[in-house]
């Protein structure tokens, strides 16, 4: 008999491990949509999913949270039932043979800054800031990012007051210490500055391919913490971002200049890569570098060739300076991709405005771009089966 989780949800295969648990694919036995299912083990030492379920019970409804569809106990096991998300960041950025381009990063920036920040406008401490806790959506909401994975997540301040916890030493290391702050390797208690500098370093990681504390060999976990802390003291924020826009090196230098009980101002933050975006000339399009890998895989099958066209001749068509010369279908798939079609294999076909307006919506259509006279229609693979 299959497993079944609170009379309504079908257990499937592992898909992942979180901070503690096992993460398994789901199904709604009534709406056979797709979730998925946390377990942890109710004898465990330090139980953790009830506290996790509780912080995503006060973050819902926030841009990027995941809902939580059920949260009991089934036998041996705590069960947390939840939306079904796409891939991590850390997977991701291994698609893309581990390094990540500036535009890609700068569309990244901009929304996680963005879940830091509402998590602590909630009162509470992520303190676990790694690509392996970002998530990309599925369909429409595949270009979102979503945080997830809050066992390690601590409450900063009193909900009514916003009396800040006091400072204190002597701490251990909580969270991942590649991407730790360097407050935290030193035993200070962590604080909305520390979420933030981990994630400068999630950031220079994409950029980089590497961290200059990655790899290095020891014969203890406290060892390796010790050299990880002694490699970051010692690498300036110059050295780290060398090569790289002077704004990552701003960034650095605004979260380690705050003081413990700070409030970031995650507006500057922003702004800094927003700036930098526009002076780059990228377009915020959605067009991840992933983006891109998967639509010319889905592509080297059998395509037929097809005439190359300028975009620079077709105005009423937004595009990136950049692509000029690609197939004007081609950008038209990284767009429709970018907009919801993720991972699909799209099909497609030209038809007339007139043409359109006559058939009308039909169900899992997305209109994408508009060239003259004509609109390009994108579907997904369960749609394309019967159009073809």
């Amino acid at each position: 008999m299959e497993p079944r989780i609170g009379n309504k949800f079908r257990l499937g295969r592992k898909i992942g491990s979180g901070s503690f648990g096992e993460i398994y694919l789901g199904t709604n036995i009534q709406t056979n949509e797709e979730v998925a299912i946390k377990l942890e083990n109710v004898k465990t030492k330090h139980p953790q999913l009830l506290y996790e379920s509780k912080i995503y019970r006060i973050l819902q409804g926030g841009t990027g949270i995941p809902n939580v569809r059920w949260f009991g106990v089934e036998g041996d096991y705590n069960v947390l039932v939840m939306d079904l998300l796409g891939p991590s960041l850390e997977d991701l950025f291994n698609f893309c043979s581990r390094k990540l381009s500036l535009k890609t990063v700068l569309m990244l920036a901009d929304q996680m800054i963005n879940r830091v920040e509402f998590v602590h406008s909630k009162s509470f401490l992520h303190r676990d800031i790694k690509p392996d806790n970002f998530l990309m959506g599925l369909g429409r909401r595949a270009n979102q990012v979503y945080v997830i994975d809050f066992g390690l997540a601590k409450k900063y301040r009193d909900t009514s007051t916003h009396q800040h916890i006091p400072y204190r030493e002597n701490k251990n290391l909580t969270g991942t210490a590649r991407y730790a702050s360097v407050n935290t390797h030193l035993g200070i208690e962590q604080s909305r500055r520390d979420d933030l500098e981990s994630l400068g370093y999630v950031l220079m990681y994409f950029l980089r391919g590497s961290l200059p504390w990655q790899g290095l060999k020891a014969g203890t976990k406290k060892q390796k913490y010790e050299k990880i802390s002694e490699k970051k003291v010692a690498t300036s924020i110059e050295a780290l971002c060398r090569g790289y826009p002077t704004e990552f090196a701003s960034y650095f230098h605004y979260c380690r200049s705050l003081r413990f009980d700070d409030k970031p101002d995650c507006s500057y933050l922003k702004r800094l890569f927003r700036d930098l975006f526009i002076r780059e000339g990228f377009q915020f399009d959605y067009v991840f570098d992933w983006t891109i890998l998967k639509y010319q895989q889905s592509q080297i099958a059998t395509a037929p060739p097809r005439a190359v066209v300028s975009l620079s001749n077709l105005p009423s068509l937004s595009y990136p300076p950049n692509t000029a010369g690609i197939t004007l279908m081609t950008y038209l798939c990284y767009r429709a991709m970018a907009r919801g079609l993720l991972g699909w294999h799209p099909c497609y076909r030209m038809i007339g405005n007139q043409a359109l307006r006559k058939q009308g919506l039909v169900v899992g259509h997305q209109w994408i771009g508009v060239v003259p006279h004509y609109q390009l229609q994108v579907w997904g693979h369960y749609l394309s089966r019967k159009h073809r």
